[in-house]
């Protein structure tokens, strides 16, 4: 008819958790202070990734994962969009300040740091690491007739 508990002499059944675990559970988020935030932009999408200093993603998004399809996924308030819901996210971490690495031509760049800071983080710093061609395209083959 059920299972028999055994009372101990501390006054606790056997195969009761203890409140310990239940404290570990809760706190399982990770609280960072400071972060570095990758804006990759192109002509056709704005990426947003959050990580921690050593470079451990946390969060991330797109204007694509937002819903956005099509030609709206490289607009300027797509991206603006992406920040914000990144920044929200941000938030129950507890980040106070970022480092910015931006990539890429697309007219999401600002946009999208504009989002993320109208949240209320400060930004330490902004590092443009868009791969430049040093020499230029390759030259096409001469015509044969």
């Amino acid at each position: 008819m059920g299972k028999k508990r055994i009372v101990t002499t501390e006054g606790k059944e056997k195969g009761d958790k203890s409140d310990a675990t239940k404290q570990q559970t809760v706190s399982s988020k990770k609280r960072v202070d400071s972060g570095v935030l990758y804006v990759q932009s192109t002509y056709n999408n704005t990426k947003v990734l959050l990580t921690d200093t050593k470079g451990n993603a946390l969060i991330w998004s797109s204007s694509g994962a937002l819903g956005f399809k099509g030609a709206k996924k490289g607009t300027p308030f797509a991206a603006a969009k992406v920040g914000e819901t990144l920044a929200m996210k941000a938030q129950t971490l507890g980040l106070k300040e970022i480092d910015v690495v931006v990539k890429g031509v697309g007219s999401g760049r600002e946009s999208a740091i504009r989002g993320f800071i109208s949240k209320g983080v400060n930004i330490v710093s902004i590092k443009d690491v868009t791969p430049v061609p040093h020499n230029g395209p390759k030259p096409k083959k001469p015509r044969r007739v």
